[in-house]
């Protein structure tokens, strides 16, 4: 037989070293002549050898094999042992070796400074700064040893000196012996789990390959493959650290400043078409590449001009083929990538013809059509969950590009209560927000995720939470509509689902949302009453409403809110179906929006138990109120007209009637209220003025009379309805009735008129 070779094995941290042969008793040739040095070293090789032999005369061939092997390897370690071991280089690191020395030449090399390479070690440590120091020095000290190789001539260059590894066709032959080192043991170094082997590495790599420039882009894409590269004999952990190996190698040459400094110096260089084709290729290998790999893609973009977008990036082999395929396979990195892309360079391609619009607008990317083949790729997105994917908020923001600010918010409730009309621009895009809005929670929210899986519907929820964060309080009942407020409903009625802590997650984030913002207590506590017919306490045993209505701090929030609550009474086709939760259970501690349901009006239906709610939540509103007289009087009088008129009249012509004396307009709904309700706004009616004359009753006497007395502006409000000629009372009075109206009415002129007197007299 030949004789062996053997080689020691290597890690990342430790270089190639090369093992000398070792001599066997089996080889044919004959054995040198030993010298007595050499024969005073194997006397007790072979005394142990031929003892072996002897005693194990029957042994298997196998065995004795084995036992010269270990025999060989004694005789190995022992000559190694016996040879002069040059002395270990100082360094500050304790264990950092000259890797750039003269070695066993006297050439060129000897001239080259220090390269240790204790520094890979401290590469992957846990401690950030003691990577980023170990970057440092790695590139201060391998920038030295290339210029000092720059600087050598062709014969010196050619001498040599002590290399690390054997020659190879790496392609970067410009490049000194510690610097190709360094490059190929960073790549492998990028494929290590060990501790943060991979950030250090990679972060290694991002500054070495953005400093030397010697380092050919070309050459350093192919080696990464050469390196990297995943055989079918590998197992699944090994194959994932590579393909993360490259990965992480792409992202460190994309954030080193490299192609863009290529582009610079050659408009026609092909590093950037290979480098995107070299992304994609990765991406399409494992769905949890692909994300990661837009990323490294979405970075590089930020650093290269359109026109290097244009010609190099959005032309690369692989992409447009990738775009093309990504409704079929749902990739929705593909989409997040196109959107950017096409956002970047802000013309239409027809890479993007699959994915986008043409010409791409927002209203075109949100109409019925382009959502609903897009519905595909934002399905898929729930693969990253609990974290959300890239591409909402990228969706999000095309959608709502403008936050709405509180104060915004408030100025257009107020206008909205002074009846101001918008300007027509502010309202074309108002209307063209709400259309998109509306759009994408139809086709996105309601059709496609809450009709799905149950991750599927925690994505809803949490891109509910992405809109209402830019998201104008007006626009709240689109986003709270019926689906998404019943689907909410149904999953808590029940508590022992894993939903359940989503949809509670988001009645928190919700309330944190709506603060001490009024508007937005208005709006939300109005779409979740309305969509679940006043039944969302009641039905999922919380007290979200009950909260949400005792934090009313403002005498304007109350009047929105009065005046919400009236429109919801008045207006047609607010009931909503019954929502779907099989357990319907009373909150018995709630008192805000709850009455007990004997003999009650919720029994005639969806609709009065709803208005019934309105009633009874009028009142509640001042239970928790800390205003000044003046301003509760003015709520008070707001909540006694909207009683007074449903309670107490009925229109004779139509459902709407106008006073000229009081400058208001009243309705009535247009289906005839029940009596039940009628009776219960009269029992609501009677429980306020009697409140408000208890309240006046600690009140001086003169103070009683003056205009904001809520009795005297009752009978007053009574008399000016009562001479509307097609308003009339909802019964008809009998004749002791009747003259206890007349009696009122003339008590309450009199007053009027000393009323008056006073505040004359001064």
């Amino acid at each position: 037989m030949a004789a062996k070779k053997r080689n020691s094995s290597t890690d990342d941290d430790e270089p190639a070293v090369e093992a000398p042969a070792a001599e066997t008793n089996d080889s044919p040739m004959p054995p040198k002549k030993k010298t007595k040095k050499d024969k005073s070293n194997n006397d007790s090789d072979e005394t142990q050898e031929h003892v072996a032999t002897a005693s194990d005369g029957s042994v298997k061939p196998m065995e004795r094999k084995k036992k010269r092997k270990a025999l060989d390897k004694e005789r190995h370690r022992a000559a190694v042992d016996t040879k002069p071991k040059p002395p270990e280089p100082s360094s500050s690191a304790g264990q950092a070796q000259q890797v750039d020395s003269p070695g066993t030449s006297s050439g060129g090399a000897s001239h080259l400074p220090e390269f240790h390479i204790g520094v890979f070690k401290d590469l992957a440590v846990a401690a950030e700064p003691a990577r980023e120091a170990a970057a440092k020095q790695l590139v201060t000290e391998l920038k030295a040893v290339q210029s000092a190789y720059d600087a050598l001539d062709e014969k010196e260059v050619g001498d040599g000196g002590f290399k690390l590894e054997a020659e190879k066709d790496d392609g970067l032959d410009d490049c000194a012996p510690s610097v190709r080192y360094a490059i190929r043991r960073l790549i492998r170094g990028v494929s290590s789990s060990r501790e943060c082997a991979r950030q250090g590495f990679a972060l290694g790599l991002t500054v070495l390959v953005g400093a030397v420039r010697n380092i050919r882009v070309q050459s350093f894409l192919k080696l990464v493959v050469d390196l990297l590269e995943v055989t079918s004999s590998m197992k699944g952990q090994e194959a994932k650290d590579c393909l993360l190996g490259r990965l992480f190698t792409y992202g460190a040459l994309a954030r080193s400043g490299r192609l863009t400094q290529e582009w610079s110096m050659d408009k026609n260089t092909p590093c950037i078409r290979e480098f995107i084709s070299a992304v994609i290729s990765l991406a399409n290998k494992k769905r949890y590449l692909q994300e990661p790999a837009v990323s490294i893609i979405l970075d590089l973009t930020e650093k290269l001009p359109v026109e290097a977008l244009l010609n190099h990036v959005v032309e690369a082999p692989g992409l447009k083929e990738w775009f093309d395929a990504a409704m079929e396979v749902g990739n929705p990195d593909a989409l997040l990538l196109a959107i950017k892309l096409r956002e970047k360079i802000s013309v239409d391609n027809s890479a993007f013809d699959k994915l986008l619009p043409n010409p791409f607008s927002s209203s075109l990317l949100f109409s019925t059509d382009q959502l609903s083949s897009l519905s595909s790729c934002l399905k898929e997105s729930t693969f990253c969950q609990p974290r959300v994917h890239g591409i909402w908020p990228v969706l999000v923001n095309i959608l709502l590009p403008n936050t709405i600010t509180q104060e915004e918010d408030a100025a257009a409730a107020s206008n909205s209560l002074k009846k101001h009309k918008k300007s027509r621009k502010s309202s074309s895009y108002d209307e063209e927000t709400a259309k998109n809005l509306q759009s994408f929670c139809e086709i996105v929210i309601e059709g496609s995720l809450l009709l799905s899986s149950h991750d599927r519907k925690h994505l809803a929820f949490d891109v509910l939470f992405l809109l209402l964060q830019k998201l104008s309080a007006s626009l709240v009942p689109i986003i709270l509509s019926c689906k998404v407020v019943q689907c909410l409903m149904d999953i808590l009625s029940t508590k022992n689902t894993w939903l359940y802590k989503v949809a509670q997650h988001f009645l928190k984030q919700l309330s944190d949302w709506v603060g001490d913002d009024d508007v937005r207590r208005v709006a939300v506590i109005v779409a979740l009453q309305k969509h679940s017919n006043g039944k969302f306490d009641y039905t999922t045993r919380t007290k979200a409403v009950k909260d949400f209505m005792s934090h009313f701090k403002t005498e304007a929030g109350c009047i929105l809110f009065i005046q919400n609550l009236m429109n919801l009474f008045v207006d047609e086709g607010n009931a909503s179906e019954e929502p779907s939760d099989q357990s319907q259970t009373t909150d018995e501690n709630s008192e805000i929006g709850s009455v007990d349901d004997k003999d009650s009006p919720r029994t005639n239906g969806n609709s009065d138990f709803l208005k019934s709610w309105i009633i009874e939540s009028l009142l509640s509103i001042l239970k928790h109120l800390k205003l000044g007289h003046e301003e509760k009087f003015r709520v008070q009088k707001e909540i006694m007209k909207f009683l007074a008129v449903q309670g107490l009249f009925t229109a004779s012509l139509g459902s709407e009637v106008t006073s000229f004396e009081l400058q208001e307009k009243f309705r009535w709904p247009k289906t005839p209220t029940s009596n039940a309700l009628c009776k219960m706004c009269v029992e609501q009616l009677q429980l306020l003025l009697a409140n408000a004359q208890k309240a006046e009753g600690s009140r001086a006497m003169a103070s009683s009379l003056e205009p904001n007395d809520l009795g005297l502006y009752f009978m007053k409000f009574f008399s000016t309805l009562c001479n509307i000629p097609s308003v009339s009372l909802f019964r008809t009075l009998d004749d002791e009735d009747d003259k206890a109206v007349k009696k009122l009415q003339a008590i309450e002129a009199k007053l009027s008129r000393e009323v008056i007197i006073l505040v004359t007299c001064g």
